[in-house]
Order: C-alpha cells, then sequence, then structure tokens
C-alpha cells in the first residue's frame, strides 16, 4: 500500500448515481486517471437498471482538486447522470471484530421482517457493511455481512424471532471456510423425499393404521426410536419382497432436492443421506442421485418375504450423529465443514454435530434446537445458506455438464 492511503492522508469519494449502461465505469475512471490519482476503494451496484457506483480515491496534487471537481461533475450532466464528492481522510473505518454472514428467507420478504432483523443487528452491537441478494424465487434470499459482534450471540438475537417476522434467518461466520470444501449429510424421509418409507410400505401390507398408531407411541415418549422401529417392521412380516420396487417407484423426492445435489456436486462438495428408514430405498435413492454416502436400516429379507426384522447397526438418532462423523472422516472434511439437514427430534443430535445444523420444515422443538431453519417446501434453498445465488444455479444449469 501506497503512503497517500494511510489512514490520516486525505481522500475523496466521488459518486455518481442513474441510469445504468454500458461504459459508465470505464468513463469515469478516464476522466479521474487525467488527475493522476490513486484508487483506494470501489463499490458498484445496479437495482433495477439504476447505478450507485463509489470510487474513493486520493486528493490530487495540489491546485487540482477544484478542476477535478469541475470536470467529474461535467462528465456526468454528459451522461446524464448525478455526482457527489466529498472530502475526507483516509480510507473506511476499519470493520468491528466477529463477521458474520446473516443469510434471510423471506416469501414474501416484507419490509417489516427488514426493518426488525435491521434493528435486532443493531441491537446486538453490529454493523451491516454490505446487503445483497442472492435469489428472487422461489424465495426472496438476501445476504447481510455484519461485524462488530460475535457469531454466536448474533444467531440468537436473530433466530429466536425469525418465525413470529415470517422470515427464515441463518447466521454463520464469516471466513475462508466458506469457500471450503464440504460434506453435506440429509435425514431421507420428509426431507430428500416428501414420503414416510415405512408408510409406503404399510400402505401395501395394509397395516397403516397400525404403523400410525406406534409412530404416534413414540412420539408421545412411550416408545423409543429402537422399539417403534422393531414395532413397525414387525407389522411387515410376510410381505413379498416385489413390493420393494414398488415403494421405490413411489418415492417423490422434495422440490428442489435434484437442483441441491447437482449443484453441490458442481461445487466440489460431497452428499449424503442418513435415515431410519430402509437401505432398500436408500441404496436406489444413491445411485439414482449420485451420492458420496447413504446408511440406513436393513429390512430383512428371506425366501422373498420381509421377515419383519431388520437386520445390522440401527441408525438411529444417536446413530445419525456417529455416522456424520464417520462420513466426515472418509471425505476428509473437519467436522466444523460439515452441513446436516433433517425434519425430526431422531435429527438433532446430528443437527448439532454439524457446523451448520438446518432443520427443514420441522417440528417446532427441532426448529428452536438446530443452527437455523428452513420453512419454505424447497430444498434447494439451503443453497442460498452457503451463499450460493440463483444466477449461478440458473448459470451451470444452462452449461449443463452432464451431472
Amino acid at each position: 500500500m501506497s503512503a497517500v492511503q494511510t489512514s490520516d492522508a486525505p481522500t475523496l469519494l466521488v459518486k455518481i448515481f442513474g441510469k445504468d449502461r454500458p461504459g459508465l465505469t470505464a468513463g469515469l475512471f478516464d476522466t479521474l486517471a487525467a488527475f493522476h490519482v490513486d484508487v483506494v476503494d470501489i463499490e458498484q451496484v445496479v437495482t433495477r437498471g439504476r447505478m450507485v457506483l463509489c470510487a474513493l480515491v486520493t486528493v490530487p496534487p495540489s491546485g487540482l482538486e477544484g478542476d477535478l471537481r469541475s470536470t467529474v461533475h461535467t462528465w456526468a450532466e454528459s451522461m446524464k447522470m448525478q455526482a457527489e464528492i466529498i472530502s475526507g481522510i483516509g480510507d473506511n473505518r476499519p470493520r468491528g471484530l466477529g463477521r458474520s454472514l446473516v443469510t434471510v428467507l423471506g416469501h414474501p420478504l416484507t419490509a417489516h421482517a427488514t426493518a426488525a432483523i435491521a434493528a435486532r443487528i443493531a441491537a446486538a452491537g453490529g454493523n451491516i457493511d454490505r446487503i445483497f441478494r442472492l435469489a428472487k424465487y422461489p424465495v426472496t434470499a438476501v445476504e447481510f455481512a455484519v461485524s462488530g459482534v460475535e457469531t454466536e450471540p448474533l444467531r440468537t438475537a436473530l433466530v429466536t424471532d425469525a418465525a413470529a417476522l415470517g422470515v427464515d434467518v441463518a447466521v454463520v461466520a464469516a471466513g475462508l471456510h466458506r469457500r471450503a470444501q464440504r460434506l453435506v449429510v440429509m435425514d431421507v424421509d420428509s426431507t430428500l423425499i416428501q414420503d414416510e418409507v415405512i408408510e409406503l410400505f404399510a400402505a401395501h401390507a395394509g397395516c397403516e393404521a397400525e404403523v400410525a398408531e406406534v409412530t404416534a407411541a413414540a412420539m408421545r415418549g412411550e416408545l423409543d426410536f429402537e422399539q417403534s422401529l422393531h414395532a413397525r417392521v414387525a407389522l411387515l412380516k410376510g410381505l413379498d419382497a416385489s413390493v420393494v420396487d414398488k415403494v421405490r417407484a413411489e418415492v417423490r423426492l422434495t422440490p428442489g432436492a435434484r437442483t441441491l445435489i447437482r449443484t453441490l456436486k458442481r461445487l466440489g462438495f460431497q452428499v449424503g443421506v442418513v435415515s431410519g428408514g430402509f437401505t432398500q430405498v436408500t441404496d436406489d435413492l444413491k445411485e439414482r442421485l449420485g451420492l458420496d454416502f447413504a446408511q440406513a436400516n436393513t429390512l430383512e429379507i428371506v425366501d422373498g418375504k420381509l421377515t419383519g426384522k431388520v437386520v445390522g447397526e440401527i441408525v438411529d438418532r444417536a446413530g445419525k450423529a456417529r455416522l456424520l462423523r464417520r462420513f466426515a472422516a472418509e471425505a476428509g472434511v473437519p467436522l466444523a465443514q460439515t452441513v446436516a439437514i433433517g425434519d425430526g427430534a431422531n435429527d438433532l443430535d446430528m443437527l448439532n454435530a454439524a457446523g451448520l445444523g438446518v432443520a427443514f420444515n420441522a417440528k417446532p422443538v427441532v426448529r428452536e434446537a438446530a443452527h437455523t431453519a428452513v420453512n419454505f417446501p424447497f430444498l434447494d434453498t439451503v443453497l442460498y445458506l452457503l451463499g450460493v445465488t440463483r444466477e449461478e444455479v440458473e448459470a451451470a444449469d444452462a452449461h449443463d455438464d452432464g451431472l
């Protein structure tokens, strides 16, 4: 950095604004170049065809500042733009310690909610340095770069009231890790897919009511997950194994699931699923979607019939967290660089163990315990929490590379 860019050197903030068109940025800096100034900082934003361009530059040699001001205003008028030039000292003030990225999703994103989020950031001691729109559909997603407050207290301040404001809010620490390779692990039932696989099997066995009763008992806390799993699977005893193919055909992916996985793979991420459901379905999903990891419970099949039992390691609440750690170790990704997505109480250990736990259309107890929540029925909105814009997704799809 040159000596003229120290904190006590005089500088000029040159701002032009008006209707955007090609050549304006080049024209401004051509005009400034005649006065031999150095560029300290630049920022430009275009909204609905209106541009604001700010250039922070060093003061020109003695006696030329007046000419610079006059020339810039004359040029701006010739381009049907407005100009403003403000004298000051030094560069931008240093950003405060503690830097976070706050992603807000709304459908719609109201002025009331935006005001409330901004007020809560200020009340927590944070300063909004930049705001950037990530997507305009299927939800409006904007990202606030915030400094001056640590991530955890900021998350606490913002996430608590998000649901009441009609928005979803994610708060993550800013830094190089945002660009690092990650591992994303999802629950399956009611997350990656719209269905509960045990209910699909039960429909073929004619025991939906009995399965629903056991599920309700588990939700009331009368049975733990493993007990309820064994009780429900027992009701499938004698079902012909051919039903597996029928269930696979009935599975419905959650809207945005393919887009999410395709985009993550293009970014070089590894993607896996863990499920309290069954490998007879998750193995098929792994192959169809190109997943890197998949683990679930396995229905025992003997002589072409379901025995009403499961075999092998039970994937329950603790098991999902354990598998997240295992997948991360196999992928060579630190646990802090993992993202977990789920909807149920049996996902909570996994969500809390991950670097970022996302409750997807989840029960209130899960939303409250997870790092962040997404309450829109589109799985690809998770991409916005990772800083991926809708335009980037669409541009990649337009140049489809076969993923």
